[in-house]
């Protein structure tokens, strides 16, 4: 059993994920402007233009003068001129509507077994906050997701400056909390960004593993550090 005094985690696809592919929603809004875009052809121009934007502007442009809501306006955009629909006046409002959209919570759900994971942890009098690769809405959506009230603090790669799998970001959630990395773990999907990562500063780690995902680090993961579930991290965590 590890005692802990820390848990931190990531958020998309750990604790909440999108609630329909992003395609359904970029299609929907262009049809309230009278555009006609097929959502499987929007979802596969968006995987392009979200790889393109974060090749040439990682962690949202911002040192490079951009801000969040701009780097996703230009990539809403993007989607749209790559699936042939090019008339700025129609892609500026559809770009707002879009980046305020994806901060309601109808567009998210939570993940089974996040609720009640979280509130046993809390039971358990184990402090939590969240280390995600994430602009400043997540705030906004861990609240109407009914998940906020679980974390001492909400770190992003916009607040931090620094992306996972930088060890800057999760050296910052450490110092922020006053924890001892070896007192310390991070839960999260990727094994990168989420599971290495937090290791390589001296934290424990825990890696989500979904089912038909799949994976070439298997091997590299002990059994013990991989969760079928997400409750099935109260069986091996305790507080410190």
């Amino acid at each position: 059993m590890l005692r802990l005094r820390l848990l931190t985690w990531d958020v998309k696809d750990t604790l909440i994920r999108l609630r329909h592919p992003v395609g359904e929603n970029y299609s929907a809004e262009a049809r309230v402007h009278g555009i006609q875009v097929e959502p499987e052809a929007l979802n596969k121009c968006f995987h392009q233009a979200y790889k393109i934007q974060s090749k040439h502007f990682p962690n949202y442009g911002l040192n490079r003068g951009l801000s969040s809501k701009q780097w996703w306006v230009d990539v809403v955009k993007q989607t749209f001129r790559l699936s042939g629909v090019h008339e700025d006046t129609v892609l500026a409002p559809i770009a707002e509507k879009l980046y305020q959209d994806f901060c309601i919570a109808c567009n998210w759900e939570v993940l089974p077994g996040a609720t009640e994971t979280l509130r046993q942890c809390s039971q358990q009098g184990i402090r939590m906050a969240v280390i995600s690769n994430f602009d400043k809405r997540l705030e906004k959506i861990l609240s109407q997701c009914d998940l906020k009230h679980h974390f001492e603090f909400v770190l992003t790669s916009e607040d931090a400056g620094f992306a996972k799998p930088d060890q800057r970001i999760f050296l910052k959630a450490l110092r922020i909390s006053g924890v001892a990395p070896q007192l310390a773990a991070h839960v999260g999907d990727d094994y990168v960004k989420d599971y290495r990562a937090a290791r390589e500063v001296g934290m424990h780690s825990f890696l989500l593993k979904r089912a038909g995902q799949a994976n070439t680090w298997e091997s590299d993961v002990p059994e013990e550090h991989l969760l079928p579930s997400l409750p099935h991290l109260l069986s091996v965590i305790k507080k410190g």
